[in-house]
């Protein structure tokens, strides 16, 4: 082992230190107690601490408090106490490191940190990063982890799956497996690990806090349910939370839950409805539920658009299930999908592009989509590449949003009037046509009409979809405001003549507050896979 000297640290009092050595051992102290530390490492701390080669992370360790070897070794506490936040603190003690490995000795620096060095460590993470960079060599000497002092107590095999996570860290939870949370020092770090972890358990859902594991004579346990977790203030360093797995549908947070769900509908000895919907069949319920996401959304009507939206996503994950029996692809497939688009798309937060303002925003996206056509080979998945700029607009579209997205397809190449003036004589165009349209040109023509005051709001800055529905909006309010001025007189509404309808509906207009539906920038997210203009956001 290159850490031996030839010599012992008795023989060397009084010489000069022979070299730089390029060289840090990292060395675990273990869970607590000078017991459990193994032999190699014993050997090393004890001859480092003899050398005046011994570093500690922190003296806040069992450990460091049983063993008098290590009473006068140096740590770096105090850059814990001076430091702004951890981040700060990791860096600061790699370069503290870093120097005393530069400096002259008769044995390499021994570096030794709690538990197991490669264990919820990351000072040597980035240590051992500075040390490739620079070419020092870096030998890790193992030492038991809390993990080994604490799987005794659990009712689980590490060796099938446990997530371990540090208290502060952002890791993603699954909650259909079991979870480690270590280092919660604090009420105030248990508080952010409740909140953590009540987004995926009840809060009834049992967690054991395990201290001191490891420990002689001050290992304690207790099992409380996930609400108390930060109701105590006796947790320390030492203080580390496992949380039993909810069963797989229990994890109803979770979106695979919902795949897994479907998949369950549509087993052999599943629903026999769900069985039998195919693509086809389900189409209707995704238009309709879209529709009734948007009632909600004009309506402000935020529980129900949050039911609403569940509504349309389980159509996304019947759909990929379907496709999944079909073998064309999966409900992770639709994910990975729009996740490479969104990250492809906004090479503005993902990439080196600049945009700051909104309409650069757009022509990023715009290029980029126009380097994706620009790439599309011939056929993809038997499909021909697109030959139109109008193909990406899909025909299944709503008449009006349609028409509107075709017509900006169109004058973004300069297929359009130069100013407002020309849609105004073209619509006064369209309405004598129609006067004068005999039976069959009729449908026609007023097609023609509706097409070009499309044009019109579009030229405006207005929604023509969002428009026509405020429209129907409002006179759905002030008729049924003049339905109740009939119900009232006890009239039948034979009897009413043009003036008085016409009096009761100006009424109306006055008595109803009018909605204003305002046409709302579109943004970059559009329908279609290749990308209409239609809002879906």
């Amino acid at each position: 082992m290159p850490f031996v000297a030839e010599q012992s640290p008795e023989s060397s009092q009084g010489t000069q230190p022979s070299r730089v050595w390029n060289e840090v051992v990292i060395v675990g102290l273990g869970p607590g107690d000078p017991d459990h530390l193994t032999a190699r490492a014993a050997a090393i701390i004890t001859y480092a601490a003899s050398a005046g080669q011994l570093v500690l992370r922190t003296r806040i360790h069992p450990t460091v408090d049983k063993w008098p070897l290590l009473a006068t070794a140096p740590s770096f506490d105090h850059i814990y106490e001076q430091a702004s936040d951890f981040d700060t603190v990791y860096r600061d003690i790699v370069d503290a490191i870093l120097v005393r490995i530069g400096r002259p000795s008769d044995t390499p620096l021994v570096y030794a940190v709690p538990g197991h060095p490669s264990i919820g460590e990351a000072t040597v993470l980035r240590l051992r990063e500075a040390c490739r960079d620079r070419g020092i060599t870096v030998t890790i000497v193992p030492g038991l982890s809390f993990i080994d002092a604490i799987a005794p107590l659990l009712d689980v095999d590490v060796a099938d799956g446990v997530h371990i996570v540090d208290a502060l860290s952002s890791s993603r939870i699954d909650p259909t497996i079991p979870v480690l949370v270590c280092q919660i020092h604090s009420r105030r770090v248990a508080t952010h690990v409740k909140l953590t972890l009540a987004s995926h358990y009840p809060d009834t859902h049992p967690v054991m806090i395990v201290q001191a594991a490891g420990v002689s004579g001050q290992m304690r346990t207790r099992t409380v349910e996930l609400w108390e977790l930060d109701h105590r203030d006796d947790l320390d360093h030492l203080t580390t939370v496992f949380v039993k797995p909810l069963e797989p549908l229990a994890a109803v947070r979770e979106p695979a839950t919902l795949a897994l769900v479907m998949a369950r509908l549509r087993a052999e000895d599943g629903c026999p409805w769900d069985r039998e919907q195919t693509h086809e069949s389900l189409r209707r319920f995704l238009l309709e539920e879209t529709y009734e996401a948007l009632e909600k959304l004009d309506a402000g009507d935020v529980s129900g658009l949050e039911e609403e939206l569940g509504d349309i996503l389980l159509q996304i994950v019947f759909h990929s299930q379907i496709a999944s029996e079909n073998g064309t692809f999966n409900f992770g497939d639709v994910v990975a999908g729009i996740v490479s688009k969104m990250v492809r798309r906004h090479p503005h937060v993902f990439g080196d592009a600049v945009a700051t303002t909104t309409d650069a925003v757009l022509q990023n996206w715009e290029a980029t989509k126009r380097a994706e056509r620009d790439s599309a080979t011939d056929t993809e998945a038997g499909v021909p590449v697109r030959k139109s700029m109008l193909d990406g607009v899909p025909r299944s579209l709503p008449a009006l949003a349609q028409s509107q997205s075709i017509q900006d397809r169109a004058a973004r190449v300069g297929f359009d009037w130069p100013d407002i003036t020309g849609v105004l004589e073209k619509i006064v165009e369209e309405a004598r046509e129609l006067t004068e349209a005999n039976d069959a040109e009729r449908a026609s023509e007023v097609g023609d009409l509706f097409f070009t005051l499309v044009n019109l709001s579009r030229r405006l800055g207005v929604d023509a979809e969002e428009s026509l529905r405020g429209s129907a909006s409002r006179f759905r309010a002030r008729f049924g405001h003049v339905e109740a001025r009939v119900a009232t007189r006890g009239v039948d509404w034979s009897t009413l003549d043009a003036s008085e309808l016409d009096n009761m509906w100006n009424d109306a207009k006055r008595a109803t507050a009018t909605r204003t539906f305002q046409s709302h920038d579109a943004g970059p997210y559009l329908a279609s896979a290749e990308g209409s203009d239609t809002v879906v956001r």
